[in-house]
């Protein structure tokens, strides 16, 4: 299960690759609704994210780059760099990395859950922030929510889809 149809795992060097071979994924036409970009009075931009069972509301302004999640720094809450570079990819793709500040809070699900929800939410401040990446975001498959939750138990059954152990006799 890699995420993608092909097999094949997608690297950030992938993606990257994807949005500069196709700049025409986002066709400006003048039918083409124009986005504003949405600020509060402090100069952030609000947005939340989902994955699993997690829920990340986000806050976004520009900065020097630092991330805290819950009131603690972003390393020291993602102690795996695998999901701290999660988080960061949206910065990266956007071409935006040590620019943005990020605040936010997170709860429900597990770590990998969160990781996620908070890069949805990343995505799609950015997009509130900076219209104009809208196009990178969604090429790189930022904005979707993924949709996968845990299946849930049935009655006359162990788990979701697991039967009880058989006997004979």
């Amino acid at each position: 299960m890699s995420g993608t149809p092909s097999g094949t795992t997608r690297t950030l060097a992938d993606l990257k690759d994807i949005v500069a071979v196709k700049p025409d994924l986002a066709p400006v036409s003048p039918e083409a609704p124009k986005y504003e970009a949405k600020r509060d009075a402090q100069g952030r931009s609000y947005a939340t994210g989902r994955r699993k069972n997690a829920v990340a509301r986000v806050w976004i302004k520009p900065g020097k780059g630092e991330i805290v999640v819950n009131g603690k720094k972003v390393g020291q809450y993602f102690a795996r760099p695998v999901l701290r570079m999660l988080i960061t990819q949206p910065f990266l793709v956007a071409d935006r990395y040590n620019q943005f500040d990020v605040t936010c809070t997170v709860t429900g699900g597990g770590l990998s859950g969160q990781a996620g929800a908070l890069r949805h939410g990343i995505s799609r401040a950015l997009t509130h922030y900076e219209p104009e990446l809208r196009g990178i975001l969604k090429a790189a498959g930022f904005l979707t929510r993924d949709s996968r939750v845990v299946e849930r138990k049935k009655y006359g059954h162990a788990k979701a889809r697991r039967s009880f152990q058989f006997s004979k006799r």
